[in-house]
């Protein structure tokens, strides 16, 4: 399952900077709007120290990590769903990520120009919200456009017509597409003509969103204050953009000291990751052996045929039973063959729903 992240914010909060920190690309970062004429995209491997537990005991040939791969989107301006600036463009570009990254600015700093001239995250984050909203409300048009003839001879039709209204009328009251009858993104037998619809819309709005509070004075800074009090129960990272990027271009001892000296325990990027798995709801499993150590990501809540078929669709077919070791149990046991010695591993069957960190090998016809 492929796991990607749009960075997405106003011209100059940081946003380039931010990739380039993240992916250790040199992705132009110049102090105007548009430097990002192409949406750049860099695959980054999760950090994850079970994965590196087995490679140790393994010593495989090959090591494949879980990736998280981050899209720096062209900064958004007032009018972008119209087409000002860049819009258009990368708004189609927002369909394509699994989450997006919004990067607030909450920091002052005037040899920085702001596209508003002012500093004022609630603004600015409203300001994106309009525009993405003002997209969907596009999207819903054209579907009516689309379907409107029809739902006098099709009573299905007909229901996907009245709930694209009732839709319509939500999202030009400002609100969000996420925060409109969640159950029908959820529940396929709530009401299948709209589910369908409401499926196939791929709102804008309806992205998970995790906001970056681009700070150099930390959470306790009156910008990030403000931005923690506006965005609710949205999931947020607290992150100095620029230090993030000078520690990228350090080496792993260099990195090591200066976070050391700032009281860091932990990369913006390993959090930006934990936070983005857990929104998404996503787990890990492994597969061990000489041949390689894999990281699979796959959605909380699978069943054991579904995480086999991540590997090869056949292996869900065909799927007879999986040999599961829990995580700690493989740490006591220190390998696969001690872990069958002492009665650690187990045998499961399709409705076994998997769980983050296991380690297993899944038997197929």
């Amino acid at each position: 399952m492929n796991l990607s992240l749009g960075i997405v914010g106003l011209p100059n909060v940081g946003k380039s900077t931010l990739f380039n920190a993240l992916t250790n690309q040199q992705v132009p970062a110049e102090n105007y709007p548009f430097t990002t004429i192409n949406p750049n995209s860099g695959v980054v491997a999760v950090k994850d120290a079970r994965l590196d537990f087995l490679v140790k005991v393994a010593s495989p040939v090959k090591t494949v990590p879980a990736v998280v791969e981050f899209v720096d989107i062209a900064g958004l301006i007032k009018g972008a769903a119209s087409g000002e600036g860049l819009g258009n463009k990368f708004l189609a570009n927002i369909k394509e990520v699994s989450a997006i990254v919004h990067v607030v600015r909450a920091f002052h700093n005037s040899n920085i120009t702001h596209v508003e001239n002012s500093i004022n995250p609630t603004r600015d984050i409203e300001l994106i919200n309009t525009e993405l909203i003002l997209k969907d409300i596009e999207t819903v048009q054209n579907r009516l456009s689309a379907i409107g003839s029809k739902a006098r001879f099709d009573k299905d039709v007909q229901i996907q017509v009245d709930f694209l209204n009732e839709l319509m009328k939500h999202l030009e009251s400002g609100k969000l597409g996420k925060d409109y009858r969640t159950e029908t993104l959820e529940n396929p037998d709530l009401d299948k003509p709209v589910f369908i619809v409401r499926r196939e819309l791929f709102l804008l709005t309806d992205k998970p969103v995790i906001y970056l509070i681009n700070s150099i004075d930390g959470a306790e800074s009156d910008l990030a204050k403000q931005v923690i009090n506006a965005i609710g129960n949205n999931a947020y990272i607290v992150m100095d953009v620029k230090t993030e990027h000078e520690l990228s271009t350090m080496t792993e001892e260099e990195r090591d000291m200066f976070m050391k000296d700032l009281g860091m325990e932990d990369t913006g990027l390993n959090q930006l990751t934990r936070i983005a798995y857990k929104t998404l709801g996503l787990i890990s499993f492994f597969t061990e052996g000489p041949d390689e150590v894999r990281a699979w990501t796959i959605k909380q809540g699978f069943k054991a045929p579904q995480a086999a078929g991540t590997i090869h669709t056949d292996f869900e077919k065909k799927f007879i039973t999986a040999e599961i070791c829990a995580y700690d149990d493989f740490v006591i046991s220190n390998n696969w063959n001690n872990a069958k010695a002492i009665g650690k591993l187990r045998l499961e069957g399709k409705e076994y729903v998997m769980k983050d960190g296991d380690i297993v090998i899944f038997r197929h016809g």
